[in-house]
């Protein structure tokens, strides 16, 4: 529980505020056509209650999930705007599930300046200072655990 409120303070306030009004937007409309749909008229009042205040309420989780691809995205030093965009209009929910699949890892800071460096990163971009391993060759991070670059072949010190 503890990770999914974390999780839920990333989300933009800006998009809790639209998933609201989206939200009040689509329930007044909804009564709207409630009263002007003959067809409505033949549901039971408490049939019409629970449609027109479950359907607007879908909104929200969606509109939230929307801004925490935004705000996660652009912690993780991804195209931010591109991937809110892919969640926006990939239909059904795809966009923001290609986006939990696709993402990068989270970003470490560096033990020098405190900038934050991408996965992957040999060096700093800012100071220089190594946060990973290096190959001492071509300079390419490497894994703690290789023998070999897989860039260049060199072999690695132990």
């Amino acid at each position: 529980m503890k990770r999914f409120m974390e999780a839920l303070r990333i989300v933009p306030r800006v998009a809790w505020l639209i998933g609201a009004l989206a939200y009040l937007g689509l329930g007044a409309f909804s009564i709207y056509v409630s009263h002007h749909d003959p067809n409505m008229r033949e549901w039971p009042s408490w049939g019409r209650a629970l449609f027109f205040g479950l359907m607007p309420l879908l909104v929200i989780p969606y509109v939230a999930l929307v801004g925490y691809v935004y705000a996660d995205a652009r912690r993780r030093g991804m195209r931010y705007v591109v991937w809110m965009l892919l969640a926006i209009f990939i239909p059904n929910a795809l966009g923001i599930i290609l986006y939990f699949v696709l993402r990068d890892p989270l970003m470490s800071p560096c033990p020098q300046c405190a900038t934050l460096v991408k996965h992957g990163f040999a060096f700093c971009p800012k100071c220089g200072t190594a946060v990973a391993r290096a190959c001492p060759q071509c300079r390419r991070a490497v894994e703690p655990d290789w023998s070999h670059c897989a860039a260049c072949g060199t072999a690695l010190a132990r």
